[in-house]
């Protein structure tokens, strides 16, 4: 570069500064970097990060939670009423049991039931959508691995009712159930005693 263009560009940048700190003051300038500087620290520090029961639980640095197969669980989406506290204790349970859980709050359950295929003599407070399978009431975390281990062919597993003791329904009495395997063809068969 020539000293004449180097003497110019110093000259432009001078008075690029002069304009610019002419339109904002320094005030102002100062100001902007601090706003800047607060929302970097805000969304470094993780507060930025999506929270309730739409995260997943953490594990280990790219850790999936597992069947105990090595697949990786599914997402469960549960389909409950806005008013309904046992059914998000249980989101909680599948949660603390690895599951990734996105509520969803409908006027109408049973309506909601139906769409996703769940025959209605086994319904509960809520259904869920696991992968391909469905999951309706409060059926334990370990039972839904077990389904997604063995992959059965069915419509998915369901505890109907709301039985005291069930994972969202604890209970000093509580009372024993079972988890039903829900075949295509509708009919039940005992999944899991509990």
């Amino acid at each position: 570069m020539k000293t004449n263009e180097v003497s110019f560009y110093k000259t432009n940048e001078a008075s690029f500064a002069r304009a610019l700190t002419g339109i904002y003051p320094r005030k102002y300038i100062l100001l902007q970097g601090m706003v800047l500087f607060a929302a970097l620290a805000f969304s470094l520090s993780g507060w930025a990060q999506p929270q309730g029961m739409a995260q997943s639980a953490t594990k280990g640095a790219g850790q999936a939670a597992s069947t105990g197969s090595g697949q990786a669980l599914p997402v469960v989406e549960v389909y409950k009423s806005a008013q309904c506290g046992c059914c998000k204790a249980w989101a909680e349970h599948l949660q603390k049991n690895g599951f990734t859980v996105i509520l969803h709050d409908v006027g109408d359950v049973p309506a909601a039931r139906k769409k996703l295929g769940m025959p209605s003599q086994y319904g509960s407070c809520h259904t869920a959508k696991a992968g391909q399978y469905l999951v309706e009431g409060h059926v334990p975390a370990a039972d839904i691995k077990r389904l997604f281990k063995e992959r059965p062919k069915a419509i998915g597993l369901a505890v109907p009712s709301m039985p005291p003791g069930s994972p969202g329904m604890e209970s000093d009495h509580p009372v024993p159930y079972e988890t039903l395997l829900i075949g295509k063809d509708g009919k039940a068969s005992v999944y899991a005693q509990h």
